[in-house]
């Protein structure tokens, strides 16, 4: 494994307004050329709204494309979370494309009930990890930081299910210390990197977002913490750290053994 460089890209994405996004977040993230991996929020092309449905996009759609995109300019991964429509069903999908233009993603598991987004989006049933630069990453959106179990990173006897969990959202002020202590315990308890990402501002419910997007060692102390603006930050994680930690600290050995339906 080599050192990982993950770009934070914390926005206060326009309501309902793809194109605009795009390009919004196109200038954003254009300066982070050796970066490996750019992390945008949940529904950055629309904000988190039961009314985008409307317009969710398909997988070779105008986003998807612009991802792809994206990822062979900077020669970096590039991922946020989009409303993806798979025949009669929408997904709150997270799209992770890569330079060789490869697009995985991973649909939301758990919708935010508050909201009642799981009356108008279909969830997801498979946790992802993806592979990228040597690192195995766990893909999660929002909610889901509220589900220790989906996110559990198990050992085989021979290597962890991943080694960075990663978490793009939109998550309202109001609901910050939730955010903020869940994220640190997810790094804590799974021996593992943790990034979250969220936007800023106020939506078009007028809903505020307080940012607060942040990158956890293995400890779950904060490598670098955002604030409530918009903000771009890269941080390098160490291979090596995190693989003495979990030798010097091998928890994982008297962990509970288990199977996800």
């Amino acid at each position: 494994m080599q050192t990982l460089k993950v770009s934070l890209v914390q926005g206060a994405t326009r309501w309902h307004d793809p194109q605009a996004n795009r390009a919004y977040y196109g200038q954003l993230i254009a300066p982070l050329a050796g970066s490996d991996l750019i992390v945008l929020p949940e529904t950055f092309t629309s904000g988190f709204s039961n009314e985008a449905i409307q317009a969710a996009e398909v997988m070779d759609g105008a986003t998807a494309e612009w991802l792809k995109a994206q990822a062979r300019e900077l020669d970096a991964a590039i991922c946020g979370s989009v409303q993806m429509r798979v025949a009669d069903q929408v997904f709150n999908r997270l799209l992770f494309a890569t330079p060789d233009g490869v697009l995985a993603h991973y649909d939301k598991r758990h919708l935010f009930r508050y909201a009642d987004e799981h009356k108008r989006y279909a969830a997801g049933s498979e946790r992802r990890v993806v592979r990228w630069r040597g690192w195995n990453i766990c893909l999660q959106v929002c909610y889901d930081l509220r589900f220790p179990v989906f996110a559990r990173n198990r050992h085989d006897g021979s290597a962890f299910d991943y080694d960075l969990l990663l978490y793009v959202a939109n998550w309202p002020s109001a609901r910050r210390h939730a955010w903020r202590t869940l994220l640190a315990a997810r790094a804590i308890e799974n021996l593992s990197y943790c990034v979250g990402v969220n936007r800023v501002g106020y939506d078009g419910n007028d809903l505020h977002y307080a940012g607060d997007s942040v990158l956890h060692d293995f400890l779950g102390q904060p490598m670098v913490e955002l604030g409530a603006q918009e903000q771009t930050v890269t941080v390098s994680l160490d291979p090596a750290a995190l693989a003495a930690h979990r030798e010097r600290f091998p928890a994982w050995m008297d962990a509970d053994s288990f199977t996800l339906d």
